[in-house]
């Protein structure tokens, strides 16, 4: 159990915007061959080579009209509502980056916690879908909250987890590998720069602690609640580690408990990938992984809804009025869910009640 959420040092939110424009490479033809790839896929799944490093920030926007974005009335700053018997409500929250305040104004105003930051709601079940730290100010604060959170939950007869993002990954290679080289198939990588890149917070690396790492690396990549398959990011690389929620879980605890930089970085690199669930076969790519682990719709982070949304940036760097998120983007044949409201950009972070209401 941990203290309280730390409040780090006061930092001045930062306009990322321009971070996230399309790369070139997006548009182009033929075999996909850029030797600096992004933290992103190209646009197509299929189409990463062998070697594909995550080591850009880039995001290439996406302009699609088949898919349905949920406005969510705000809710009223009262506990969740309660059920008179068998588990609570079911809450999902989409990708944080250090953004403490947002996540505790998010919290209260769906009744989860209370003015004091306390677990008020119960036996209400609460998941995280990863990517507490980077970015944002205060990734530590982040952790401690969802730590302490757990405890609280669990002693009211509710329950608060978390799943493993791909910004979990890349702060544990950080501190263990440091600048050590890992084989990247595309030139010389580390997890310190990588981390760098994707902006690691030096606040966070002061502050991380055994007990954080230990967290970390004992979370789950995937889960399955009240019919939905629960994971981080929107690929199909999970199929690779097992044919099981379980089997996936064990390898990836035990690939971190190995130690190994190159399988670390490895596994990162699988869990960066992105976009799999949209365009002609996106559906497709949802049911196969609900085929193999169950659920009837995937929920996921990861990749920023304005950004599927194609509401943000441009090839020309020209940035439009900046992203408007109501609510979870619902795509894919309505199989896919996306929770990352773009927090990072001045977007939204996202904690919303399923069943959505549409």
């Amino acid at each position: 159990m941990t203290q309280g959420a730390g409040q780090g040092p006061e930092v001045e939110r930062t306009a990322t915007l321009r971070d996230f424009r399309v790369p070139a490479y997006v548009h182009e033809t033929g075999p996909y061959v850029h030797t600096h790839p992004a933290d992103a896929a190209p646009p197509r799944a299929e189409a990463y080579p062998e070697g594909y490093t995550p080591t850009q920030r880039d995001l290439p926007v996406i302009n699609r009209g088949d898919t349905l974005q949920v406005s969510v009335d705000p809710a009223p700053a009262a506990p969740a509502p309660q059920p008179a018997t068998g588990p609570g409500p079911l809450y999902v929250v989409g990708d944080v980056h250090g953004y403490l305040d947002e996540l505790v104004t998010a919290l209260q105003e769906k009744g989860l916690i209370d003015t004091s930051g306390q677990w008020c709601a119960g036996t209400a079940r609460l998941w995280f879908l990863g990517d507490f730290t980077d970015r944002g100010p205060d990734g530590i604060g982040v952790i401690d909250l969802v730590m302490r959170l757990s405890a609280e939950a669990a002693a009211a007869g509710g329950y608060c987890k978390a799943l493993m993002g791909n910004h979990e990954l890349l702060l544990l290679g950080a501190k263990r590998f440091g600048d050590t080289p890992v084989h990247s198939g595309a030139g010389t990588a580390t997890f310190q720069a990588a981390w760098l890149l994707n902006g690691g917070q030096k606040t966070d690396m002061d502050r991380l602690q055994d007990h954080h790492l230990q967290w970390m690396a004992r979370l789950d990549a995937i889960e399955a609640v009240d019919g939905y398959l629960l994971i981080h990011s929107d690929t199909t690389a999970y199929l690779d580690y097992g044919d099981s929620i379980e089997a996936v879980n064990d390898t990836v605890r035990e690939a971190l408990t190995r130690n190994d930089a190159d399988e670390v970085w490895d596994l990162f690199r699988k869990f960066t990938k992105r976009f799999s669930f949209r365009d002609e076969g996106g559906a497709d790519a949802v049911r196969s992984l609900l085929d193999t682990y169950g659920g009837t719709r995937v929920v996921h982070g990861h990749s920023p809804i304005p950004y599927l949304l194609g509401e943000v940036g441009s090839e020309e760097g020209e940035e439009s009025g900046g992203p408007v998120v109501e609510g979870p983007h619902v795509y894919a044949d309505g199989l896919a869910i996306a929770m990352d409201g773009g927090v990072t950009m001045a977007g939204k972070l996202l904690v919303e009640q399923l069943p959505l209401d549409i």
